[in-house]
């Protein structure tokens, strides 16, 4: 077990924060780190940027992301890592494509050629509208941009023009933009989301089609998900049961 001291902590709306810190180790655009919380447990986090002070983005939805999102600047913060394949990097015109804090892990490959889809269910779900020049906001209410979701505003894209399609979110959304882009592009990669306990391979609770998400990904390619038959119907919960989406 490693660990950092706080270096800052920001909140970014009411209940997302993101914190920095120091690491010796060099981190890739996709990668994760498991944060443990003591006495409460471990869980893991992608980086919302990976250039030292490091930073990760913390939604509040349980007793371990509320003891992280609260730690305050100067005190410490545990950690394992960093672990998962990352995105494969281009020189090129980058789209991304984030619902909620799933933009997270997609912000690292943000410059001066990215564009970007962000949707969320509101307005002040939204986070980082700032550091994308090129972006399209999507609302599942319409409070802010387009009313719909992540795929409806690909849609109005000329997809062609993008030399790699990154993606991260909730399953569903991620289903959405998979069945859309589908043998229309292989330049396609996605970051799945799944239980995790240990980040290294061990539990298999993030196991998708035999194939685990913290050792094999989080990252995958469109093509690797063609032969993932689980991919947005159904996962496995902690308890190892199996959920449909």
């Amino acid at each position: 077990m490693n660990h950092s001291i706080v270096y800052s902590n920001v909140r970014i709306n009411e209940s997302t924060h993101s914190l920095r810190f120091f690491m010796e180790s060099p981190v890739h655009p996709g990668q994760f780190i498991m944060i443990w919380a003591p006495g409460i447990g471990e869980i893991p986090i992608s980086f919302s940027s990976v250039n030292n002070p490091v930073e990760i983005t913390v939604k509040i939805y349980g007793e371990p992301s509320k003891y992280i999102a609260n730690l305050m600047p100067g005190e410490k913060i545990f950690y394992r890592g960093p672990y998962g394949r990352p995105f494969t990097g281009v020189t090129g015109k980058k789209l991304i494509i984030g619902a909620g804090t799933g933009i997270a892990p997609l912000m690292p490959l943000v410059d001066n050629m990215t564009s970007g889809i962000l949707s969320a269910k509101t307005k002040n779900d939204l986070i980082f509208t700032d550091r994308i020049k090129n972006l399209y906001v999507v609302t599942d209410d319409g409070t802010l941009g387009i009313k719909g979701f992540a795929v409806d505003a690909l849609k109005q894209m000329d997809i062609n023009e993008f030399d790699m399609i990154y993606v991260c979110g909730p399953e569903i959304m991620m289903k959405s933009v998979y069945d859309y882009l589908l043998n229309k592009t292989d330049r396609v990669e996605f970051s799945l989301e799944r239980p995790m306990k240990c980040g290294i391979g061990i539990c298999d609770s993030c196991s998708i089609n035999g194939i685990q998400v913290c050792r094999d990904g989080p990252v995958f390619s469109i093509k690797d998900l063609k032969n993932m038959d689980e991919f947005g119907r159904t996962r496995l919960s902690f308890s190892g049961k199996r959920i449909y989406l």
